[in-house]
């Protein structure tokens, strides 16, 4: 019998679509952190860094919506910010604390 280590959370998308997230795969991980990775670089700027958190959804969406993922006008369309980090959350194991700073991560050398 086969053991999950992970656990697997959903969102509800504004449209009423539900998405069952789990951790990204290693193949999309790196894609994602890769990406995360430059949050840092544009951290004064909201707009440029919810393009960079828009574009870890949109990696992130190839596992878990993968017609999200191919229409980037539908996905933000359809997702919240509380929505995004929970996507983040789960697809990275990165944690936002309440007001949305990447506290968990900077301790873990994620960014």
């Amino acid at each position: 019998m086969a053991t999950s280590v992970y656990e697997t959370t959903e969102i509800e998308l504004l449209d009423g679509t539900k998405i069952k997230m789990r951790p990204l795969k290693i193949s999309l991980l790196r894609d994602f952190m890769k990406k995360f990775e430059t949050i840092a670089k544009v951290a004064e700027s909201n707009e440029k860094s919810m393009d960079i958190l828009m574009d870890c959804v949109q990696i992130a969406m190839k596992q878990y919506a993968p017609e999200l993922s191919a229409d980037r006008e539908k996905l933000e369309d359809n997702i919240d910010l509380p929505s995004v980090y929970k996507v983040v959350e789960s697809a990275s194991g990165i944690k936002f604390d309440d007001e949305g700073n990447v506290a968990a991560a900077a301790i873990r050398g994620l960014t």
